[in-house]
């Protein structure tokens, strides 16, 4: 890799010769303006807008301008004059612990490679001290004319650089939180819980990015002549959350689907909407059941037996009597018989 700066890291009395290296690169694609008529590639020219004339970058300084559009030419040898001892040193500052850094600071990454054979020795006792002491040293360096604020911490075995924004160039977060006050209850904050333990964790280097990966398949289709095919852009996102518990519930399905635990043990007890308002309506059904057996209808204005009882106590009474009406017939019947035999 190719090295962006030399310097030195100032660790007290310790001098450590460095090279600066870009520790990320930029993957995305990019595209050129052309004339949609015929293909033409679009330039742009640096122009004087005084005089009209395209110039060349050696005709080009630096200029501050005004609140009042006037500009005020600076020269290098005006910013070479500047007190700047960082100009070639990373000057260590402090040592904090890692979460004394808000994330908010992180700017661009650089791995920080001994320069020279002298250096190893100063470098390898600079990142095994980091390593020890589990903090990071806050730092001050120059890079593209301008004073920084950077991190250095260990990865592996090479000493890495975060470059940090300043504190006061942190915005305040006015105005970005929710105004109104919102309630969260626990069932939903348990269902969140259950959808983060479901996600669980992930191998960093599994992820990559699908757009640009489509967008090199629709130039290589382009390019040797094929109609790209539509991509499938899906339903996900963008509808309106009607009910947070319902969504809540159908994220934590789906998640548990994409890992293949359909057949598992839950996580945690899910219920669909729907069936949580089929047992909420059986509960008020079964609410409210006593109160129409408790009611004047259901008992007897006597005695106060329930209905059923009276009912069973009619129809037993009924029997009765028929069956006495049947005996006094057929006894009726026998008398009857016999006179006639005797009369006989």
């Amino acid at each position: 890799m190719r090295s962006i700066w030399n310097g030195a890291i100032s660790f007290g009395l310790v001098s450590i010769p460095i090279k600066l290296v870009n520790a990320t690169e930029n993957h995305s694609i990019s595209f050129r303006q052309i004339h949609v008529e015929d293909g033409g590639r679009i330039r742009y020219r640096k122009v004087c807008e005084l005089d009209g004339e395209e110039v060349t970058s050696a005709e080009i300084g630096k200029a501050y301008e005004d609140a009042d559009g006037t500009m005020i030419p600076i020269t290098d040898e005006d910013l070479s004059h500047l007190p700047l001892p960082t100009a070639k040193t990373i000057e260590i500052v402090a040592f904090v612990p890692a979460d004394a850094i808000d994330p908010l600071q992180m700017d661009a990454a650089y791995y920080l490679s001994a320069n020279g054979v002298p250096a190893a020795k100063p470098y390898t006792l600079l990142r095994e001290a980091l390593k020890r002491s589990r903090k990071v040293a806050l730092a001050k360096y120059a890079l593209r004319g301008r004073e920084r604020l950077g991190m250095l911490r260990v990865v592996d075995d090479v000493i890495a650089m975060h470059g940090l924004l300043w504190p006061d160039e942190i915005r305040a977060p006015e105005g970005v939180a929710p105004e109104s006050d919102v309630t969260v209850r626990d069932a939903e904050l348990d269902l969140a819980d259950a959808l983060m333990d479901t996600l669980g964790e992930v191998d960093m280097d599994s992820l990559h990015d699908d757009y640009r990966e489509a967008v090199e398949e629709l130039i290589a289709a382009k390019a040797s002549g094929e109609a790209p095919e539509p991509a499938d852009k899906g339903a996900k996102g963008g509808g309106k959350v009607i009910d947070l518990l319902a969504a809540l519930e159908s994220s934590v399905k789906a998640a548990k689907e994409a890992r293949g635990e359909e057949g598992e043990e839950s996580v945690a007890d899910v219920t669909s909407l729907a069936d949580r308002k089929s047992s909420g309506g059986a509960a008020k059904k079964s609410a409210s059941s006593p109160k129409s057996t408790g009611g004047k209808k259901s008992t007897s204005s006597g005695k106060g037996k329930p209905a059923a009882k009276k009912t069973a106590t009619k129809s037993t009474a009924k029997k009765t009597a028929a069956k006495k009406t049947t005996a006094k017939k057929q006894s009726g019947s026998k008398s009857a018989a016999s006179r006639k035999r005797a009369s006989a």
